[in-house]
């Protein structure tokens, strides 16, 4: 029994951090670098190719997920470029940085006006990046990161599937991870499904702090959320896929819900749901890898006023809670 306890402590996957820059008052990418490995966190989300960031991890053996930002998607349709792309941002720092996966695009979809304009490109730049990563031999993933809003009919989780009006966009996608063995990325935020139907989605299970699993047997909103992903994947052809957990998070300050306690809370469950190694319903036992968004709070992020509150540090890289990585 001991050397099966053993096996599954070695199991348990690290949290990643995301390392957004959209703050005017943020440390040198060296002092970043510094502080994830001051605090043991030995995995990093970068939302873009920066020599600086770059050169500040090599030597340091934290693993990344490095973005390919959406407006970079209609050049990577030519198959040229994208091996450029690799051989520039990849292969120029390999193996001195450790590239666990290259997400292409985040959050795209041909239903929000915001993002539908790279639709078109997502898959060939997808399919041209990795036959780079294959010409270049290397050992990294190629995904993209879904947004939960592509799903419909997410309760109970069971019944997720992807919005028809879209089918001809996720099917494709899908089927390239399947065919070459890759995971799905998915950002997924209790906070916002809070926000969103405060009504019928209490607090408590948003911050995991609900005693009783709720009529379909779900005790907190991000195993509901997780699961309602891998079902709708699962339906439209990726079974087995494995879902990594690109982001997730909860703002300190800046609207409804938003609080220094429920961000504290939030962060401390699911930190410790992730070690725990149990899983969700539909994926017991299953480790979650995960990627908490995010490092600092980022002062001139556009959008909802929220969005500068994600932060786990300050940018003076104090503590915002106490969390143990």
């Amino acid at each position: 029994m001991a050397n099966l306890f053993m096996f599954l402590i070695v199991e348990a996957q690290p949290i990643g951090v995301c390392y957004g820059r959209n703050g005017n008052n943020l440390p040198s990418a060296q002092d970043v670098v510094n502080l994830y490995k001051a605090n043991g966190i030995t995995n990093m989300r970068v939302y873009d190719p920066i020599a600086e960031t770059l050169t500040a991890l090599k030597g340091s053996n934290i693993e990344i997920i490095l973005d390919i930002p959406n407006d970079n998607l209609q050049a990577l349709t030519d198959p040229n470029a994208a091996t450029n792309w690799v051989n520039a941002n990849i292969v120029a720092y390999s193996p001195d940085v450790k590239f666990k996966y290259i997400n292409v695009g985040n959050e795209i979809s041909p239903a929000n006006s915001a993002t539908s304009k790279f639709a078109p490109f997502l898959l060939p730049a997808l399919q041209n990046v990795q036959q780079a990563i294959t010409k270049f031999q290397l050992q990294v993933k190629v995904s993209t990161a879904i947004e939960t809003g592509i799903l419909t009919n997410t309760y109970p989780p069971s019944q997720s599937v992807f919005r028809d009006d879209i089918s001809s966009f996720i099917n494709p996608l899908i089927g390239f991870l399947k065919q070459n063995n890759l995971p799905v990325l998915a950002n997924i935020y209790p906070y916002f499904g809070y926000l969103g139907d405060p009504a019928h989605v209490p607090l408590p299970y948003a911050l995991f702090t609900q005693q009783n699993p709720d009529p379909s047997g779900y005790r907190n909103l991000f195993d509901a959320m997780l699961d309602a992903t891998y079902y709708a994947v699962e339906k439209a052809g990726g079974e087995n896929l494995p879902i990594v957990v690109s982001e997730s998070g909860w703002p300190s300050d800046g609207g409804d819900g938003a609080s220094i306690d429920n961000a504290g809370i939030y962060y401390t469950n699911l930190i410790s749901h992730v070690k725990s190694g149990a899983g969700t319903p539909h994926k017991p036992g299953t480790p979650i890898e995960i990627y908490l968004f995010a490092m600092f709070d980022e002062n001139i992020k556009i959008g909802a006023e929220t969005e500068k509150y994600f932060g786990v540090f300050h940018p003076d890289k104090t503590p915002k809670y106490n969390l143990s990585f």
